[in-house]
């Protein structure tokens, strides 16, 4: 292959952009894949987000289906994280090596865990992930062993759940950690687990917020957070969060199927 030919085909993900951002500070919005579906991927990567989840803990789809649901969003501009069910080794190291921009880890609690995790998602001498150079997230042997961890370290995102008192307890010592981009609450794990299950609007839960806000902003890191809709953005902006998720594709079929069935019905009244 030519060298012009080759300068004309896609850098292959993890790709350089969405970390960056991410660190700037800039305000990025996002949506949940939960369907398992790669055309529902597509749909929402070319809805316009900046960036959505594959979801692996509460989604339908398997790990199986992540190779697909990737090559659909990142055909788009949009980048593709992938929310693994849980931090071991394995699953970190092939939802990276086939091309994940960047994880989403649920239920850390301690500096120690997270630690472990950014091991795994980080080639020596920063971790011990594991080499392989013809993996799509190790570029398909575009990269060499002596450029590997130099080009891909830097681009993977790590996005890290805050779900229980525990972690926002030690936030400011999670965001301190490199490689902890975007501290991420999930609002409904952490109301559930300070007994005030969806009560969002609570003086405690809300200290819980700002106190994951205030780490973040100490440590030049991301606050993000999932809204019900859209129509919360400017809210929680305004209070400090930039990595905003606004909801998912199981959510929206099944809120938008109610409501065309409601409207027909109504229609036959």
């Amino acid at each position: 292959m030519s060298d012009m030919a080759r300068s004309t085909i896609p850098p292959l993900p993890p790709r350089p952009d969405l970390r960056r951002r991410v660190l700037a500070g800039e305000p990025l919005i996002g949506a949940w894949v939960t369907l398992g579906s790669l055309a529902s991927a597509e749909l929402l990567a070319r809805a316009g987000f900046d960036w959505v989840v594959i979801d692996l803990e509460h989604g339908m789809g398997s790990e199986a289906d992540v190779h697909g649901q990737l090559l659909a969003v990142q055909g788009t501009p949009t980048c593709a994280l992938v929310r693994v069910a849980s931090s071991e080794r394995l699953r970190i190291g092939r939802a990276l090596d086939l091309g994940a921009d960047g994880l989403m880890i649920p239920r850390l609690e301690t500096p120690a865990e997270v630690d472990e995790a950014l091991h795994w998602m980080r080639y020596p001498p920063a971790g011990t992930r594991g080499v392989a150079l013809p993996t799509r997230g190790g570029g398909y042997l575009g990269i060499g062993h002596a450029d590997l961890a130099a080009t891909v370290n830097e681009r993977v995102l790590g996005v890290f759940q805050v779900e229980s008192p525990e972690a926002v307890a030690v936030a400011d010592q999670l965001a301190a950690i490199e490689g902890v981009d975007v501290l991420f609450v999930g609002p409904a794990d952490l109301s559930h687990a300070m007994g005030m299950p969806g009560r969002f609007a609570e003086p405690a839960f809300t200290d819980a917020l700002d106190a994951v806000v205030a780490a973040c902003r100490a440590h030049g890191k991301s606050a993000g957070i999932l809204l019900a809709d859209a129509s919360l953005v400017p809210d929680y902006r305004d209070r400090g969060f930039t990595f905003l998720g606004v909801g998912s594709d199981s959510g929206w079929v099944a809120s938008g199927a109610r409501a065309q069935a409601t409207a027909a019905r109504a229609a036959l009244t």
